[in-house]
């Protein structure tokens, strides 16, 4: 629903009509018409969907297109003359209701401006004067119809050129498409900040489990130590315990940790050489990294941040979700990750949601972050059919001043609709295997 907020907004914004904006995919369950556009709710739960004016693969708009854009105008005098109580909110039928319109307005079928002020409490649009003076002279909505999609009335086309999305700027239809993964990736920081200044979760830097064969053990560690300083520098949380070990390069490392005893608590040094042990990354690969043997109890707290605190933190921590993702999309794509380990459909996407909605309220709202994050970027990605596809289209046509031909992008989305099919097949059959085996 960000995603497509972002490319609604915008759109509005650069001048466009947006037909729909959809919460889900059809069949339609429910909708309710606000000025030009149809907001929706969709029967399947994958995403949603913004169309706009003129959303197709071509030069000219074709007849059915010119149809639907009058249907759509016609739909904007109703809905005048109802805001205007001068239409019945409960009559459905859109062919009786534009009739009627039409003949309070143009009676003799000449438009009356007094007569239009009345009804729709404007003067009609130039768009909208030629539908009614065809529906006058036709006497029929549908036959009307038809002749301005056969014929294309040059002033009709003038006017929804103006607000189709193909014929904009190259500019605007850049800065819309690219909303889209930006609203996304703002989504982030703004979300996580709200999670910090309301109070999250963080693990305190208590050992718990040990692995004996590694250097926190020899040393000395015990499970229930808890970690004061590393090498000076104050430990508040576990990850904090965790970045300076991983970052120390392998160099002997200085612990202050508190024990619990039996007349009260302990403070205890140590001192402990990290060692390089090929580890488990979230993408499945192995990598190298610097480990001392030390998982932590579960201990947490509740940390809140002033605004400007979690403002920084948010700015930080969403900067390292990027690079994580976009580390991890290297991996599949260099083979050091195998995809099937890596990939993950609406099933496993769900199963994930519901053990972090049982963790609690910010976890699930970092879960939803994360999920922001992976459609913004995987969005950018120059696939046909995604947003990197339509953003490489517009580059190439700045480049060569014109667009591709029609029939060259037909066959670049028909060609991204076939693997975006085949993706999507593989992750559900993915989904099931992780379930059965």
């Amino acid at each position: 629903m960000v995603h497509e907020a972002g490319h609604f907004f915008v759109a509005k914004r650069m001048g466009v009509r947006v037909l729909r904006f959809s919460i889900g995919y059809p069949p339609r369950i429910w909708g309710i018409r606000r000025g030009e556009t149809d907001y929706a709710i969709g029967a399947t739960p994958l995403g949603g969907y913004v169309r706009m004016l003129g959303d197709e693969i071509s030069d000219q708009p074709s007849a059915a297109t010119v149809e639907n854009y009058v249907r759509e105008l016609e739909q904007d005098l109703i809905g005048a003359a109802k805001t205007n109580r001068l239409l019945s909110r409960d009559n459905h039928d859109q062919d009786d209701a534009i009739k009627a319109i039409v003949a309070e307005i143009a009676p003799d079928g000449a438009i009356s401006p007094d007569r239009a002020r009345l009804i729709l409490g404007r003067e009609p649009k130039v768009e909208e004067s030629i539908v009614i003076r065809e529906i006058a002279a036709c006497g029929a909505p549908k036959l009307a119809r038809e002749r301005l999609g056969e014929n294309k009335p040059s002033a009709l086309i003038e006017q929804f050129n103006a607000r189709a999305f193909p014929t904009q700027p190259l500019r605007r239809r850049f800065a819309i498409v690219l909303a889209g993964p930006a609203a996304n990736i703002l989504f982030a920081p703004i979300t996580i900040a709200l999670i910090f200044m309301l109070g999250a979760p963080i693990a305190l830097p208590v050992i718990g489990d040990m692995q004996k064969d590694l250097p926190a053990y020899a040393a000395g560690l015990r499970g229930g130590d808890r970690v004061l300083s590393v090498n000076g520098t104050k430990v508040d949380s576990w990850d904090e315990l965790s970045a300076l070990v991983k970052s120390s390069g392998g160099s002997p490392i200085h612990f202050v940790i508190q024990r619990p005893e039996a007349g009260g608590k302990a403070t205890l040094d140590f001192t402990i050489r990290p060692k390089l042990v090929p580890e488990t990354t979230i993408y499945g690969s192995k990598k190298p990294m610097w480990i001392i043997g030390v998982l932590p109890r579960g201990d947490e707290r509740i940390r809140r941040d002033g605004p400007i605190d979690a403002c920084k933190r948010a700015v930080v921590q969403t900067g390292d979700m990027i690079a994580a993702l976009v580390w991890g999309i290297y991996q599949i794509v260099s083979g050091a990750t195998p995809v099937r380990q890596a990939l993950g459909g609406p099933i496993m996407i769900a199963q994930v949601a519901g053990r972090e909605a049982q963790q609690g309220l910010a976890d699930l709202a970092m879960f939803a972050v994360m999920l922001s994050i992976e459609l913004g970027i995987i969005n950018l990605l120059p696939v046909p059919l995604l947003d990197g596809g339509h953003l490489l289209f517009f580059a190439i046509e700045g480049l060569r001043g014109k667009p591709l031909k029609v029939r060259h992008r037909e066959i670049a989305m028909e060609v991204g609709l076939f693997l975006l099919f085949i993706l999507m097949a593989f992750v559900i059959i993915n989904d099931i295997s992780r379930i059965i085996g």
